[in-house]
Order: C-alpha cells, then structure tokens, then sequence
C-alpha cells in the first residue's frame, strides 16, 4: 500500500525527532542503482552533527514554484556564502542533471543503511564512489539499464 509523501514523511520526522530508527520503502528511480525504488528499503535515524559529502539524506526541498518536495538523494556538495551561511547541493544517484538546494533545518533524516527484500545489506562507500563516476555515470547508467535490468525482468 503506498502513501502520499505528504501524510508519511511528517509522520517518518515526529518518529526521527523521537531519535528512533525508520525504515521505509522509497519509490521512484531517482537513485539507482543503490536503491531500488519500491524494492529496496532505507534505514534512516536522526542526523547529528553536520552532514558529510556523500551522506544519502531525506530532505525538504522548494521547486521552482516554491511548492515543497521531499527528496532522498546523496549529499554531493557543500557551499559556504559570504555570509557565513551553509547551503547543501543534493543530487540522485540516478540522475545525471539536476540537483536540489537546501539548509541544515530542512534535512530530517540521514541513511544509516539500504537493505535489500532479502535482508541483505548494501554498502554506503560504494554510492560514494559512485559519485566520483559523475563524467562518465550517463554510459554506466545507460549501460545498467539496458542489461541488468532487462536481464532481472526477462529472468524472474
């Protein structure tokens, strides 16, 4: 059963506030290959501290409309201004284009783990060498798509 973003993730964050873990199934292909939408589940629990490159975090972020998204996309950059204000550049493992701005106060939850249906765990480094791959990720992408996952869905 799926539930829109706007009644779950308020209810995810008065549980991360409560400092417990939270597990939920994302959708969307935002950040393949790590996580598989509506298959894989995330682990999440409260962020202490600042965050760290590479961080996979849910957070608020503004469209360009102004209306609020949640997005759950790793940590690619962080931008210190003039005056002393800190803004985080998030971006989908998936995505090759795009990238979404925010502020300390609008990250609710940091991964702590990705786990497959079958228990298995998925490690965090490897998404970080991932973004190392960034100039050559639209080919491995590419590449991805149309052999492991044509071959998944040819064999199950």
């Amino acid at each position: 059963m799926k539930i829109a973003n706007d009644i779950l993730i308020p209810e995810l964050e008065r549980l991360i506030r409560e400092e417990k873990e939270v597990r939920f199934t994302p959708s969307g292909i935002s950040m393949r290959p790590f996580i598989e939408g509506d298959r894989d589940s995330v682990v999440m629990s409260v962020l202490t501290g600042n965050p760290k490159k590479g961080d996979i975090l849910l957070a608020r972020v503004q469209n360009a409309n102004g209306k609020v998204n949640y997005v759950l996309h790793r940590l690619i950059r962080i931008v210190n201004d003039k005056k002393g204000q800190t803004s985080y550049i998030l971006q989908g493992d998936g995505n090759i284009e795009g990238e979404e701005i925010c502020g300390r106060e609008d990250i609710i939850a940091r991964v702590m783990r990705i786990e497959r249906p079958n228990g298995k765990r998925k490690y965090l480094s490897r998404g970080r060498l991932w973004y190392t791959l960034r100039p050559i990720r639209k080919w491995l992408l590419k590449i991805y798509r149309h052999t492991w996952l044509i071959w998944k869905y040819e064999n199950n």
